[in-house]
Formats: structure tokens, sequence, C-alpha cells
């Protein structure tokens, strides 16, 4: 067990507070000194410009020591192998010109080489030992910092790996990971590492696979392997497993915690809420773990007082899982929604944008931002604060009185579609408890920007919806219940409430999003879809479910309208931009049918398709199209009726 300590805390004796004459000292966790420095083109590179930049290696090397070039060789592999990614690498060396460019033409480095008098090197404490190598996280801060070759060179390579892993590089993680242990197969980090970022990038099996080796290489391996196998069974659900093997690994390593991360989720998904909170505090609790394992401790307690509306105490959490791990933006975007929920716009804003600048890849901080900024600026747009204020007030009232919605039109014409408006509630979560909060607000906002790009669908606005949310006072619980959701869509004038639930699995996300007729209180749809956090799963069942709902509502609501006036091979139609046409859709001109006499009684013939059009220009409640089809000219009130992509080819037969 000394050796497994030995083992967990090396990395943490690798970074140290070094003292720096004449300078500021170099504290992990602080921004680094800042520098110019050319290169031998001639080219500027400042430090300081590079903060988009969430991972920077600074490498001091001298040319002509073979120690320095091992590990500079193997950045280079890695940077030509990965050029796609952000990693960026500095090579800086008080080497002179002459080798330096020798160095050049011979490896042909994909990142810069920077030449230094000795200034830099003096504040970065790499004149004596080389090389010397300092890793710089988000916002330039120090995270990591190594001197010499050899096994400094291997941990610093496996502290790239695990780096990756944390910022969900996978593909980068899995082969620096291999590459040691390629060289050394019994590095145990590494082969660690291996395995979790298998797992994260689905790859179970071979994951298991990992793990099991590594278990069965007994003491330390057994314990690190087990621990990853413990994740394993709970990913495949086999939770009677996992939650045997986690008491097991909980005997013989009991300072480890990450165990404890994942009985509490176990038994958070089945609804032993104050048992998973024991097991949560547990975990954060304990003093070993590796970084990334430690952080999800701190965001899963964190997640469950956010709750039970604890929100501050969810927010300390979220920042401690923050300084374990400065790549985990789960807990920065967890920070912001916890604000949010409290109202304090501006700050959950900041914690969107800080999740952001690690990764601006991320489509679930940039959605809750996008968001947050659209409340904001409400905030500041007094006229129309005081608007909303004053319809929510109204709303508010005839929910209360369950009064009819405000009436579209005054006129009898039962024919002419009125504009398809779309609510959303946000879906019920149930099972596990997710590592990432906001989920339903990310797809019901993407799919409301979606629905209303398409100009067919008017979406009730989130910033309306939250208000009278507010007003109402009505919680997920009341939420949950269909009637209150029919009573909202009603009051709002919304034709179709679109609400659900998220069930949260081991290894993924299930949707199930329904569309209720809120005249007839039909489900007009239901949909499922599997899904993942991940940024594209989450972009591409936004995209899937649009296009889906948008095809349920041309067929089940197609737009009608009347011929207003033919002019040449143009009509005129009452249906505009307003009602959701746009260029390009096509309707089929109607013609009352024959009636028909059935014993004793007239009954109303079926119409007649006599004919098709295509919108070519809209305006705001008129639409002009041309003929493209036509048994007789149009004429004036002429029913049409819109028609489906694929039934247009066909000559609106199915």
């Amino acid at each position: 067990m000394k050796r497994f300590v030995k083992f967990v805390l090396l990395p943490l004796l690798l970074v140290t507070t070094l003292p720096v004459s004449g300078h500021a000292e170099l504290v992990p966790g602080k921004v680094a000194p800042d520098f110019s420095l050319q290169d031998v083109y001639g080219r500027d590179h400042t430090l300081s410009a590079m903060k988009e930049h969430s991972l920077i290696v600074l490498y001091f090397f001298d040319t002509e020591s073979s120690s320095s070039l091992e590990g500079l060789l193997a950045l280079n592999s890695l940077k030509k192998r990965f050029a796609d990614t952000d990693l960026l690498i500095w090579g800086i060396t008080t080497s002179g010109k002459a080798r330096v460019s020798d160095f050049i033409v011979e490896h042909e480095p994909a990142f810069p080489v920077m030449l230094d008098s000795g200034e830099i090197s003096g504040l970065y404490q790499a004149q004596v030992v080389l090389p010397t190598t300092c890793i710089l996280g988000p916002g330039l801060k120090i995270i990591d910092y190594f001197q010499g070759g050899g096994q400094s060179t291997e941990q610093l390579l496996v502290t790239l790996a695990e780096r990756e892993l944390q910022r969900d590089n996978l593909d980068v993680a899995l082969a620096i990971s291999s590459d040691v242990q390629e060289k050394n197969p019994e590095n145990l980090k590494a082969k660690t590492i291996y395995g979790y970022a298998a797992l994260k990038a689905d790859k179970v099996d071979e994951a298991e696979n990992v793990f099991r080796d590594l278990a069965e290489t007994g003491g330390e391996g057994d314990v690190l392997g087990s621990e990853g196998l413990v994740a394993v069974y709970a990913r495949k659900g086999e939770t009677k497993k996992a939650m045997a093997l986690a008491d097991k690994v909980e005997k013989k390593a009991p300072d480890r915690g990450y165990v404890n991360v994942i009985k509490g989720d176990i038994l958070y998904s089945q609804d032993k809420k104050k048992a998973a909170e024991a097991e949560y505090r547990k975990a954060v609790e304990k003093p070993e773990g590796e970084p990334f394992q430690k952080a999800v401790a701190f965001n899963q307690l964190g997640r469950l007082y956010a709750g039970l509306e604890n929100y501050q105490q969810a927010r300390q959490l979220y920042d401690q899982a923050v300084d374990i791990d400065p790549y985990y933006i789960e807990a920065m975007s967890n920070k912001g929604v916890a604000f949010q929920k409290e109202g304090n716009l501006e700050q959950a804003l900041a914690s969107y944008r800080q999740a952001m600048s690690v990764n601006r890849n991320d489509t679930f901080a940039a959605i809750l931002a996008r968001k947050a900024q659209e409340l904001i600026d409400l905030q500041r747009d007094t006229a129309r604060k005081k608007r909303i204020d004053a319809l929510v007030k109204e709303l508010a009232q005839r929910f209360h009185r369950q009064q009819k919605p405000f009436p579209f039109f005054s006129s009898d014409d039962t024919w002419t579609s009125r504009p398809m408006v779309v609510s959303f509630v946000d879906f019920q979560e149930k099972g596990g408890l997710s590592e990432r909060d906001g989920m339903s607000l990310v797809l019901t906002s993407r799919l409301s920007d979606l629905l209303s790009q398409s100009g067919r669908v008017r979406v009730v606005e989130r910033a309306l919806m939250e208000e009278l949310l507010s007003e109402l006072n009505l919680g997920s619980s009341e939420l949950a219940d269909p009637e209150t959701a029919l009573k909202l869509g009603r009051i709002l004038a919304a034709r179709i409430v679109s609400t659900g639930s998220l069930l949260f699995l081991p290894d993924s996300t299930l949707l199930n999003l329904r569309l209720i007729d809120t005249e007839t209180t039909a489900i007009s749809r239901v949909l499922t879809r599997k899904m993942t956090p991940d940024a594209g799963d989450v972009e591409d069942a936004s995209a899937w479910l649009n296009r889906q709902i948008l095809e349920t509502i041309i067929r089940k609501y197609p737009l009608r309208g009347f011929v207003v006036q033919v002019s040449g091979g143009e009509v005129m139609i009452n249906l505009g931009s307003g009602q959701g046409v746009v260029p390009g859709t096509r309707f089929a001109i109607l013609e009352e049918g024959e009636p028909i006499k059935y014993r004793g009684r007239t009954l109303r013939g079926a119409p007649k398709r006599i004919g098709e059009l295509e919108v070519v220009r809209v305006e705001q409640d008129l639409s002009f199209a041309r003929i493209v089809d036509s048994r007789r000219t149009p004429a004036r009130d002429d029913k049409v009726q819109e028609l489906p992509a694929e039934l247009a080819m066909k000559g609106g037969k199915e």
C-alpha cells in the first residue's frame, strides 16, 4: 500500500513551487510569466497572445543534449500525427542560431523553436537542468512542471495523455498512453488512462479488457484495474457486479473515492437519494484518486444539491471540481445553470463563457450562453420587459381562470390556417444523475431556434415562458402533469405543446418527446431517441427532432387558404409568412366535389385536386405562386392545401 500511495503522489511531487531569483515564484494555479521571443525565422511569439489555447507546452532544451531531444521529438511526432489539435507546443533554447537551424532542417518540427538569450530560461528555472517543461492550462495558468529527461519525459507524456483525457481529446489520449505502454509496459498510469479514454470513447469492451489485464498484475494494478472495472460494469448496467466489486476495492484502498462516486450514481438511479448523497460525501472527503475522478465526485455532489435547490452549496462544489480539474467544463456550465435558476444571469453568462474559453466547440455552453444573453438583453430593454410583464400578468390570470386564449381572427373563416404556434415545456428528468445540468434547456432552446428558422412554425419565446412559470410558481413536478402543460399551451394560443422526459441511463440519455394537440388533447406524435451529452450528439438529436416535428406538422396540420386573385400565370393566396409560408411551399388547388345523395340525405363530396401551385414570393399575409399543374384555370375562392414535399413530387398522390 505504501508503494501505491507513492505512485498516486508522484505527479504531485513533480509540480512544485519554484523560487525564482528576482522574479515571482512559479506557482501551480497562477498565471505563467509573460514573455516574447523570436524564432529562427525572426517571427515574434508572445505568450499572453495565446490565451485562446487551453493546453500549452513550453519545452526548454539544448540541441546537443540527447535527453533534451528525446521528449522534444516525442512531442514533434505527436503534433504531426494530430495536426488539427489545439495543443500548442513551443520549443525554447539557448543554443546558437546555427545549431538550431541544423536541428530544424534535420527534424522539421511542427511547432516554432525560439531563441532565448537566457533570460526566459532563467525566468522558468530552466538553466541548470534540461529539458525543463512547463505545461499551462486555461488562462495561461501553470498546471504541471517537469525537469530532466528519461523517467521525467515518460511522466510528461503520461501527464499530457491525462490532460487530453480531461479535455475530451480521446484519440490523442489513447495515442499517447499507447506509445508510453509500448516503451514501458510496466507504466500502470498510462494503462489506466488508456482504459478510461477507451471507456469515454464508448469502446466499452476494449476498456474492460484493459482494466482486467491491469487488475491481474496485482498490487497497485489490482486496485486501479478493479476500480476501472467498477466503472465498466456500471456503464453496462450491471449494477450488482459494480456494487459488489466497489465494496472490495473500497476495502483494499479505503482512501480512494472513485468507487464511491459510481456507487452514488447507481443509488441515485434507484431513487435512493440519501444513500447516494452519503456515497458522494465519502468520495469528496477521501484524499486519493486521479484528478479527473475527484473532480467528478465534487460535481456529482453539487448536482445533487442543485436538485434540492441548494444552489450556493452546489456552486462551491463546482468550483472545487474545477480547482482539481481545470478542464472540467461540465462543472463550469453547471455553475452557470445554478446561477440562472436563481435569476443571476450575469454570473450565469460568465460561467458559460468560462466553459467556452476552455472548449470553444462546446455546443452545450454556447447555447446556454446565448439564451442567458437574450434574457439579459430583455432585462435591459425596459419597454419590451414592461410589455412582457403585462402579458405575463394577463396570461397568469387566464391560467387561473381557465379562460380561452386570445382570439387570432374575428371572422368565421374556419378553413384558412392560423399561425402554427408551438410551446415547449421543460422535460422531466428521470433515472440517474447526469454529469451535466441543463440538458432540457439546451434541447428546447436549440429546437426552438431550428423550428423558428424554418419559417413554418412560431415558437413561444423562452423568456415569456420562464417569466410565466415564475409568475405561476410552477415547478418540475407540476409541469410533469400533461393537463398543466395543456393549460399552459392553451393560454399561450399554442396549437401544439411539446413535453416529455429525459431518462438518464448509465451509457446514454433516452429522450421521449410528445406533441400534444391543445384543441383535441390527442397526442399527435411521440418521438424517442437515444443520445449522449456529447456536443455533436446533442446537435444531431436536435436536427433530427426538428425534421420529425416539421414533418408531423405539415402532414397533420397542412396550411389551408383561398385563391384571392389570378393574374396570368401568377396566383395570389391569402396565406403568408405569418402563417408559415416560405418560398418553395407547394399547394394543391382543390375543388368541391359533387354532392352525394345517400338514403335521403345529401352528403358533401370529397374535394378534388385540380392543380398544384408553388410559392415564389411571400409577404406577411399574402403569397404569390406559379401554376405548376392545372386541369383548369384557378379561380378566386378556390381552396388550397399544403402538400408535403414528397407528395408534391408525386402529383399529390400517396
